[in-house]
This record gives structure tokens, C-alpha cells and sequence, in this order.
């Protein structure tokens, strides 16, 4: 017997006589003889209607069918005759799969986010997050065809790393001691008894893996889970979160910002044709002003401004911000979308920041005071890239490294790497769920990651 081809609700364009549709019951209701069942099978947002007569063998079964059952319908793809759907399907046969109880959480209401979260197994069948994560999807897709069209190789980093990238210290421990006896040396932890000998965190970042291959293969990039043990609840923040980042060997400043540009625009231009029906559900329900923004972004030319010309506008706008503005100080998300939504209106690249406030990697200007560092701000997000040209200069990179307190011995193959055909590059790191923030509208991270790693919630 020739086996009937699933259909998936996101191809169904045409009458098929035979049809094979799996998914999950959204809603049932009866009529005189018919049974009237919604079914979505996650491809896309439209759910479709079954109708089952009376004729059907198992009728009384089917009358059982509750919300978020799972079904398997074979029968006749037809033109609507009601309104509503374009399509329905004539039932010839209805297999329950499962029965869901009356219990089921995802009644036909409207749930709050917060109470989504605590069910984070089950969220993804509501049309928001089915949405949201069908977004994620195809964003992490044009991420890779966007590198891959350019010539750029996929790099695996380690998750596991004994260096600390940032060198802000607030990174996850990975170890096999025994917490309840753990050895001890001169009154400290003894990872010499540990797995690999040492002391070994989760990565914040991939950058400095992926720049020992762009000075080999040219330019590379790594898209992958990075961790950060930061006690921080804001809505813009989470212990586990996906970084996108591209290094480019004989590659400047100038350069870096470019593809910055070219790689926000690209990722917009791709979501707003093929997610088109998704976004227009985020633009209904969760922001309406997400297509404008969203079509200004792609539209703009980056305004692009050093540091010191930021705090001057910030200084002089008369604004009050509850975070002064000072030379010498980190830019504030109140600081970044007064640049981006009042100031310019439009994405601001912010360069040459202060070299105090920014990693030792980061290559020191001529000024000596300043570094090739970029932020890429966006509105309704703030920096959505933080990026810079590397440090390619041994003495000058050994100096930095003294200067921030890292310890020579344990980063002597990034110093190596300056002493072997060391070459100018650059590169920089695109936060995943910032994206995903600023294509949805939603506004908060715990909202666009499937199962969010914050401070006391681990559930899932």
C-alpha cells in the first residue's frame, strides 16, 4: 500500500485528495451530526478545521477529543466554505492519538507571560511562542547562509575554557570534586585533583578560539551557547545566551563596522519575507510599532560617531538620566536608545572608547588613550553588537594584558599567536536574544530563549 504523505499546514496551497495532517487540537466544538476540530501541527501560525461527520466509525470517540490531543487526520484538502480559512479538511478518518485531560493549561484564553513561563514544556504551543521560536529558527539558519554566501567557515569553540575572555570574572566553575570534601592546597580549592588538572569555567565567548583560526583559514565565525554567573534579573539578561561571532583576518575597524552593518540589515530583510506571517503576529499583539522600526533599521545608513562625540551629545541634550553621563564611563541603556530613538533615530555604531573601560584584546589607538572598540545600537534594544579590532602587536598586547591583571602564563598561546604572523583582524559578537528581542517586540529575554537560565530558575 503507498504510503500517504504527511502535509504539513505551512504547504497546504491547493485541493489534495488524499492527505495525512498530524498536530496537536486547539478547539473542538459540535454541530448537528459534525464535529468541528482546529488543528495546528507547529509548521505555521494558521491553524486548520477538520470536519468530522457522524459516519465516521469511531464518532463517539471523536466527541471526546479535547484540547491539546493529539490527532492524526486523513481525508480530502477543500476550499473553506466558511469563513475564516482559506482551507479545511473533509475527515475520512481520525486517529486519536493521546487524549489530553481536562487539566490541559492552554485553555483558548490568553495567557500572561509570566505564567508561560512556568509551563516553558508547553509554551511553544501557543501562537506567540509557536511563532517566536519558528522566528528563532530561520533567523539561526540566515545567520549561517549569511557567513557561508560570504566565504566565512564555521568554527566550534569550546564551551569548556580556562581563560576568561572579559575578564570580569563572573563565570560558571565546571568541575568533578566532590563539593562535600573538596581538596584543598595553601587554604585554597585544589583543581590539581579536579578533571583537567585546573581550574575550568563555562566560555563567555568563542573570540579568542575563533581568532587563532582566522589567522589561519581567514575569516571564520562561531554561532553557539556562552555563560555568564552574573546575579542580574533585568529583562535584558540571562546566565545562558547565544553569541554570533564572526573574526576577520587583515580586517580593520572599518571593515568590522561594515559587516556590523551589512549583517543587522541582512537578518531583517531575510525575517520580515520569509517569517512574514509570524512578524505580522508580533506586530499585532506585541508592538505595533515593530514593522516600522524593523523597515527604518533596513532602510538607514548606521550613524557612526567616536565616543567622545557621544558623551558630548548626551551631555549637552538636557536630558535627565538616572545614570549621569561622564567621560570615561560606560554608555547606559538609557544613554543608547536616547541615541538611537531621540538623537538620530536610526542605529548608531558608537568607536573609540576609552581603553580603561574595554578588554585587553581590544587594539590601542595611536592616542594611546583610546581603543578600536564599536558598539552597534539599534532602537528598542540599545547595543545589540559589541565588537573591535584585535590587538596585534606582542608588546603592546603584553602590556595590556599587565595592565588588567591577566596572568601572562596562562594565555601564552594568544601571545604566541601574535609572535607568528600576527596580521590585523577584527571581529565582534552579536547577541542572538537581542535580535530575536528586536525582530518580535517581545522585551523580554527569558521570553525568546525555549528554556531561560536566570538567577534560582533552572525548572526545565
Amino acid at each position: 500500500m503507498k504510503r500517504i504523505k504527511i502535509l504539513h499546514l505551512s504547504d497546504a496551497d491547493a485541493p489534495m485528495d488524499k492527505v495525512l495532517v498530524k498536530g496537536w487540537v486547539r478547539t473542538r466544538r459540535d454541530s448537528k451530526g459534525f464535529s468541528f476540530i482546529e488543528v495546528n501541527d507547529g509548521s505555521c501560525l494558521k491553524n486548520i478545521q477538520v470536519i468530522a461527520d457522524e459516519n465516521l466509525s469511531n464518532y463517539e470517540e471523536i466527541n471526546k477529543i479535547s484540547t491539546g490531543s493529539a490527532v492524526s487526520i486523513e481525508g480530502k484538502l477543500v476550499a473553506s466554505k466558511g469563513g475564516g480559512q482559506k482551507w479545511e479538511i473533509q475527515a475520512e478518518g481520525v486517529d486519536i492519538i493521546s487524549l489530553a485531560p481536562e487539566s490541559y493549561p492552554l485553555q483558548k484564553k490568553r495567557h500572561t507571560d509570566e505564567f508561560l513561563r512556568t509551563i516553558a514544556h508547553l509554551r511553544p504551543r501557543t501562537n506567540k511562542y509557536g511563532a517566536a521560536f519558528r522566528i528563532r529558527s530561520e533567523l539561526s539558519y540566515a545567520i549561517h547562509r549569511f557567513f557561508r554566501d560570504r566565504g566565512f567557515r564555521y568554527i566550534h569553540t569550546p564551551i569548556i575554557t580556562g581563560s576568561d575572555c572579559e575578564g570580569a570574572g563572573d563565570m560558571f566553575r565546571v568541575t568533578t570534586l566532590n563539593m562535600d570534601h573538596v581538596p584543598v592546597a595553601d587554604g585554597k580549592a585544589d583543581y590539581a585533583e579536579d578533571f583537567f588538572g585546573k581550574e575550568a569555567k563555562l566560555t563567555v565567548s568563542g573570540q579568542l578560539e575563533a581568532e587563532m583560526f582566522a589567522l589561519a583559514l581567514g575569516d571564520v565565525y562561531t554561532f553557539g551557547p556562552t555563560f555568564r554567573a552574573e546575579n542580574s534579573n533585568t529583562r535584558r539578561h540571562a546566565a545562558e545566551f547565544w553569541m554570533v561571532e564572526p573574526e576577520m583576518a587583515f580586517c580593520d575597524l572599518d571593515g568590522n563596522m561594515d559587516l556590523g552593518e551589512e549583517l543587522i540589515k541582512e537578518l531583517l530583510r531575510f525575517v520580515m519575507k520569509e517569517c512574514k506571517s509570524d512578524i505580522e503576529l508580533f506586530a499585532r499583539f506585541v508592538d505595533k510599532q515593530l514593522l516600522g522600526i524593523l523597515e527604518n533599521i533596513v532602510a538607514s545608513d548606521f550613524v557612526r560617531i567616536p565616543y567622545t562625540a557621544a558623551v558630548e551629545i548626551l551631555s549637552e541634550s538636557n536630558k535627565k538620566f538616572e545614570f549621569p553621563v561622564k567621560y570615561g564611563s560606560d554608555l547606559q541603556s538609557e544613554h543608547e536608545w536616547y541615541l538611537t530613538e531621540e538623537h538620530f533615530n536610526r542605529p548608531v555604531i558608537v568607536y573609540n572608547y576609552p581603553k580603561e573601560i574595554k578588554p585587553f584584546y581590544m587594539r590601542v589607538n595611536d592616542d594611546d588613550a583610546t581603543v578600536g572598540a564599536m558598539d552597534v545600537l539599534v532602537p528598542s534594544i540599545g547595543e545589540i553588537i559589541g565588537g573591535s579590532q584585535r590587538e596585534e602587536r606582542y608588546d603592546i598586547l603584553e602590556g595590556r594584558m599587565k595592565e588588567t591583571g591577566l596572568p601572562k602564563e596562562e594565555y601564552w598561546w594568544y601571545l604566541e599567536s601574535r609572535e607568528f604572523g600576527s596580521v590585523p583582524h577584527s571581529g565582534f559578537g552579536l547577541g542572538f536574544e537581542r535580535l530575536m528581542m528586536l525582530v518580535t517586540g517581545i522585551n523580554n529575554i527569558r521570553d525568546v530563549i525555549p528554556f531561560p537560565r536566570t538567577p534560582k530558575n533552572i525548572e526545565f
